[in-house]
């Protein structure tokens, strides 16, 4: 049987309850993506362009850059459409298509992040031998894992979502299409489709995030042991950049999908999900950016300035 959604679309609710908020959810939002564009692709340029910069920390970085610029224009444009005017559909091929390529990033992103924790992990734990373990052909190795899982997943979670039969008011209670939102929208038994994201959840957010808080607290033993002041700075500026780019990351994935079944977390989630569809794409590069002098550096360099003089 057809799925009656594949034709009619469905409708994007997003914070139509709350009609006086849209217009400065607009302004909002729209300044968030072109930060976002701007400050995603000046990294991309950096990383590219100076020489200083070809470090597997920065081969890192410049994957997360292009991750958050694919993950933005994936969903904003659809969303500012929605927050400006009265039309809030979205058709059964543009949801499934922004769904399949929300898993893929997202999975990739968390995977990625989980690889930039161990990068951080040798360069303070093992130092000396850092260049012969953290090697360009290894960066690139550990990059393709992480973008084949995120496809890997995204091919197992979305078909099952899509062949659920939806309700006929195809009214989701969300700004974007995502799985939890497409589940609560089935008329059907979801049973299935909620253990199979729970697994999901468990496998890529809760094992990655276990993981990276195990990498930092290896480092923060080898960093109390330092004598030194000067390596203790040096260890702090390594791993702060990362560590507040995962604090971000994963506090409001978590949010959206290991929410509890209630109208006030559904609520909070949306939130949640708009900080984590535009506010940390558009963080992660200012983090990087203002806590990171080399980063600066080649910033003032792409100008055609000295940035070791500006930085002095």
């Amino acid at each position: 049987m057809v799925n009656q959604s594949s034709t009619v679309g469905f409708l994007l609710l997003g914070f139509s309850e709350h009609p006086h908020l849209e217009k400065v959810l607009f302004v909002v939002v729209l300044c968030c993506y072109l930060l976002t564009l701007l400050g995603n692709t000046l990294i991309l340029l950096l990383a590219t362009l100076d020489p200083r910069l070809h470090s597997p920390m920065y081969f890192f970085l410049s994957n997360l850059s292009f991750l958050d610029l694919c993950f933005t224009t994936t969903c904003v444009p659809q969303m500012l459409v929605n927050l400006w005017g009265p039309t809030k559909t979205i058709s059964f091929l543009g949801c499934s298509v922004q769904l399949f390529i929300f898993m893929v990033l997202g999975t990739t992103e968390c995977i990625l992040l989980t690889v930039m924790a161990f990068d951080r992990y040798v360069a303070v734990c093992q130092p000396l031998h850092y260049a012969t373990i953290i090697h360009p052909r290894l960066c690139r190795q550990l990059a393709a894992v992480a973008w084949t899982i995120g496809f890997l997943q995204s091919i197992v979670q979305i078909p099952p979502t899509l062949r659920l039969p939806f309700c006929p008011h195809r009214q989701i209670d969300d700004f974007l299409c995502e799985v939890p939102s497409l589940i609560r929208l089935s008329c059907a038994d979801t049973t299935f489709n909620e253990i199979q994201l729970a697994v999901a959840g468990v496998i890529f957010l809760v094992v990655p995030l276990s993981l990276i808080l195990i990498s930092y607290g290896t480092i923060a033993q080898a960093v109390l042991r330092m004598n030194s002041a000067k390596g203790l700075r040096k260890a702090l500026g390594t791993c702060s950049s990362h560590l507040i780019v995962v604090s971000l990351f994963y506090s409001s994935v978590i949010a959206v999908y290991l929410q509890p079944k209630n109208p006030y977390a559904r609520e909070r989630g949306k939130f949640f999900g708009l900080f984590y569809a535009v506010g940390t794409p558009m963080l992660n590069p200012l983090v990087y950016t203002l806590r990171n002098k080399e980063v600066k550096r080649a910033f003032w360099r792409l100008l055609g300035k000295d940035g070791d003089s500006r930085e002095s």
